[in-house]
């Protein structure tokens, strides 16, 4: 067994919302700038232009790549070999997310209560998700998602007797009626299987996935491809100027199922799409 105290985990929380609020992830730099590259020039390319200055120029001076810094998700991957020592787990995250912002610089967006509305004013409470893995390491994602993006989240129960091809007009059709609005080009995170709850979960771990790499289920990953050809022939655009580059990637997750059903979720993400990750 192996001892990790809440302290090196609320310090690695907050290091990690400040890095995941500052510095893009290079495999969504890297996209943005081949969309560019492909761009022909006109009102969306310089558009993919100010937002690739923009991302460089946040990680050179530590600011914010968006004013929305998101409401905290933190996953942990827990090492069944590991034992917390030294208080709350839950505390200790949050603990993390409060000084990181603070520290960061960065936007308080939570409210205390969905009704009431009164602001936390340090960014706290976080989403934690959490599960146990071999080993006796921890893994600790963080992922500020914002809200424009966020709203535009979709979720259907399938009858079992659809397959792929209604899937994917769903998929679709939930990013057309997003619009412009997410602020494009955006990566979408795709949940399949499990119950409501887990699809929800696997849109979300889908968006931590690099832009590119496709699923190693050769079928899931034709859909994908298919997904991604289709997304960009709506031709949205970055921030809705037009052109190809609607999406960057999509990203599909699954999960086996019950025979009465089929769960989907899909996530929504900005051209911002942010995370960060340590293992300790």
């Amino acid at each position: 067994m192996r001892k990790i105290s809440v302290k090196k985990i609320e310090s690695a929380v907050s290091a990690l919302s400040m890095e995941a609020n500052f510095v893009l992830r290079k495999d969504v730099l890297r996209a943005l700038k081949k969309a560019y590259q492909a761009q022909k020039p006109g009102k969306a390319k310089r558009v993919l232009g100010i937002l690739v200055e923009n991302a460089e120029v946040a990680g050179r001076s530590k600011t914010a790549i968006c004013q929305d810094t998101g409401m905290a998700e933190v996953f942990l991957a827990i090492g069944q070999k590991v034992i917390i020592t030294g208080g709350d787990l839950s505390k200790a995250v949050n603990g993390g997310v409060r000084l990181g912002y603070k520290k960061g610089f960065l936007r308080k967006s939570v409210v205390s209560d969905p009704f009431l509305r009164k602001n936390t004013c340090d960014n706290s409470p976080a989403v934690i998700h959490t599960r146990i893995v071999p080993g006796d390491r921890l893994k600790i994602t963080v992922m500020p998602k914002g809200f424009g993006s966020e709203n535009k989240t979709s979720i259907r129960m399938f009858n079992p007797t659809h397959g792929a091809k209604e899937v994917s007009d769903f998929v679709v059709e939930a990013v057309r009626k997003a619009g412009a609005d997410a602020c494009p080009p955006y990566i979408i995170g795709v949940g399949i299987g499990g119950t409501l709850d887990k699809a929800c979960i696997l849109a979300k771990e889908a968006l931590l996935r690099p832009v590119g790499r496709v699923s190693r289920k050769p079928h899931i990953a034709t859909i994908e491809r298919s997904l991604r050809k289709r997304i960009n022939a709506l031709r949205i655009g970055p921030m809705g100027f037009g052109g190809g580059a609607t999406c960057l990637g999509v990203n599909i997750e699954d999960y086996p199922t019950h025979i009465a059903g089929l769960p989907v979720c899909v996530s929504i993400s900005c051209h911002a799409t942010r995370s960060a990750s340590k293992t300790i």
